[in-house]
């Protein structure tokens, strides 16, 4: 049981937990009509965090790091302490992990991308399809570095991950760095943390995007033992955004070689005779200024979360997953038709709290996912649409060939706008409905959910003025 009162265990007892948990820290969305359906893009604020950061920074003087008074000192004690906190709550062994704060889960990637050595004939890149931008923006620096790169394509109609592909290339000639996702942002698809150790045996370095993963899942990294991992807290906690996380072995950080460096990352550096050496890790990789303010709070947060207990929450939104995806079979039109098509597995298995679907006229046809965001904002329901930023999923979701692909994006077909790209595919929408339930939510948010899409969409689809043109894809 967790400290404040939720339970992995029994279902009544967890599913009053949560209603307190609800009530105490997320009571606002109650106050003012909102249904939050959005944990995979960032969980709720509690009060209690903003109350403790309040409470931190009028109580104390804290200055910036990097030098020995009293109030920067404070900083470092809080920054270091953070450090720790994440290692321990990853089960990270402290003489082989080290932590580097980024500013977002993108930075920390990119940290690797940009300092990895990428070599023309003896090193490799190697995603999947399912992978967020963030990731698949790796290839670039290893293209540009002229390595290979390779691609795990899916298999089967849950979009799932390929094994025998991914057998095969681990296997191949070139060794490198392998980037995949622990769960998809997409379908929430989990991919087997078992990859990480096999990977490693092969003599390739791992990057384990696990952004989506930790909200509702723990990591060991005693158990798997990536080089790099990702993490966003805002996702895990809610509050402080725009704080990340690069988790990196330490032998692995030391075979990274940065191309620039800043304030705080030297250890001494001369103008006139234009040379410098590194700090060590991890203020190699800490560029500028630390958030002195924000990162103590992610010790603050872990707490809170182990308070509520991680199998907890892993319980409690499993069956608020469970919730809707068997409900949303049922929903029909008059005539019988199916209202959602839901991309992924239709089941808890093997998956995390993230459902990807589309809504459906009556005729089968998928409807523009832009009509569905503006409704349910009208609603005050917050979910979100799109490709999600994952392309690879979106591609395969959507039954789009790879040739037609290769066709738009070359030459005359060039599209210039997302929604010529997307008329050029002949698509019916831009992309799909996500909607993540998480520790903020309880059943009768999903059902409040369920009911409006059957009211809304069951009859006919509702048309009020032209939609916004869609800016990203």
């Amino acid at each position: 049981m967790g400290e404040n009162g939720t339970d992995a265990g029994d279902d009544g007892t967890r599913a009053a937990a949560f209603a307190r948990l609800r009530a105490e820290e997320f009571g606002y969305l109650d106050e003012t009509g909102q249904i939050y359906l959005d944990h995979t893009g960032t969980a709720p604020v509690p009060r209690s965090l903003a109350r403790a950061q309040a409470a931190r920074l009028s109580g104390a003087v804290f200055g910036n790091p990097h030098t020995e008074s009293p109030a920067s000192a404070a900083s470092t004690d809080l920054v270091e302490a953070a450090r720790l906190r994440v290692l321990r709550f990853l089960d990270a062994d402290p003489a082989e992990y080290t932590v580097v704060f980024t500013a977002n889960a993108s930075q920390a990637v990119k940290l690797v991308a940009e300092a990895y050595p990428f070599r023309r004939g003896r090193s490799a890149l190697l995603l999947t399809q399912d992978n967020h931008n963030s990731v698949n923006g790796v290839r670039e620096f290893a293209r540009a570095a002229r390595a290979t790169v390779g691609l795990v394509p899916f298999a089967g109609d849950e979009l799932r991950l390929s094994e025998p592909a991914l057998r095969r290339v681990l296997a191949g000639r070139r060794r490198g760095l392998f980037c995949y996702p622990a769960q998809s942002n997409f379908t929430g698809v989990r991919h087997p943390l078992e990859w990480v150790a096999r990977a490693r045996a092969a003599g390739w370095h791992t990057l384990l995007d696990a952004a989506a993963y930790l909200p509702t899942a723990p990591l060991s990294l005693r158990r798997v033992p990536a080089d790099f991992v990702v993490a966003s807290w805002y996702k895990v906690f809610g509050y402080p955004s725009g704080v990340g996380s690069l988790v990196a072995r330490r032998d692995a950080l030391a075979a990274l070689r940065r191309s620039w460096f800043a304030g705080g990352t030297i250890q001494v550096v001369s103008a006139q005779a234009h040379w410098h050496r590194m700090a060590q890790p991890p203020a190699a990789f800490e560029d500028g200024t630390p958030d002195f303010h924000a990162v103590p709070q992610i010790g603050t947060g872990l707490d809170w979360y182990d308070g509520v207990g991680a199998d907890a929450v892993a319980g409690h939104v499993a069956g608020l997953t469970a919730r809707l995806l068997a409900a949303l079979p049922a929903l029909r039109h008059p005539a019988g038709g199916p209202l959602v098509r839901v991309y992924g597995p239709r089941g808890t298995e093997g998956r995390g709290g993230t459902v990807a679907l589309n809504v459906l006229d009556g005729r089968g046809r998928v409807v523009d996912e832009r009509i569905v965001a503006r409704e349910c904002a009208a609603a005050g329901i917050s979910v979100r649409t799109g490709c999600f930023c994952n392309p690879g999923a979106g591609e395969e979701a959507f039954a789009i060939a790879p040739r037609l692909l290769r066709r738009t994006g070359t030459g005359r077909w060039r599209a210039e706008t997302i929604d010529g790209y997307i008329t050029r595919l002949g698509l019916p929408s831009g992309g799909a409905v996500r909607v993540s339930p998480g520790i903020a939510n309880v059943a009768a948010d999903i059902d409040r959910f369920v009911a409006f899409l059957h009211a809304t969409f069951a009859v006919g689809t509702p048309v009020r003025g032209a939609l916004a043109p869609r800016l990203t894809c």
